[in-house]
């Protein structure tokens, strides 16, 4: 019995359509915010940098799996762009911590909000059991997300 007939989900189905819906989304969220277009690597350092944090470059390379040298190449980017400041972190002369500027949490609070609306509007066009479906899939896809997340370091 293979996985798909003992759990009912066709896995490559799945992934087959995640991917190329965040793309979409994505794509017609940053047109209707007449957005920049920010790389993947970006916005992954944005979203562990929320309204408030700050942390150092190598937090957040541990955080986000990346190596230390990629993400000092991805700071500078996006420093020179608006998007990050690096700021001496107190008491310490050799030591930075990042903060997302205003700019950069617009932007992202402005796409949160297209893509919602987005989502919400493509939804309401649904029928009544595809959006209960929906509703009730959005926990297992945070589940999802998070064993994902979990297993990165598996081969």
């Amino acid at each position: 019995m293979t996985s798909q007939e003992a759990t009912g989900l066709d896995a490559a189905r799945l992934a087959s359509v995640i991917s190329p819906l965040r793309r979409t989304l994505l794509a017609a969220a940053r047109a209707a915010e007449h957005l920049p277009e920010i790389p993947d690597a970006q916005i992954e350092i944005i979203r562990a940098l929320p309204r408030g944090t700050v942390a150092a470059p190598g937090e957040l390379a541990e955080r986000l799996r990346l190596s230390r040298s990629t993400v000092s190449n991805l700071l500078t980017a996006m420093e020179a762009d608006g998007l990050v400041e690096r700021r001496p972190r107190p008491g310490s002369n050799r030591h930075v911590d990042v903060v997302a500027t205003a700019k950069a949490l617009d932007l992202f609070d402005r796409f949160d909000l297209a893509s919602g609306n987005l989502v919400a509007r493509a939804v309401a066009t649904l029928p009544e059991g595809d959006r209960a479906a929906l509703a009730a899939a959005v926990p297992a896809l945070e589940r999802l997300r998070d064993a994902l997340t979990q297993t990165k370091d598996v081969p």
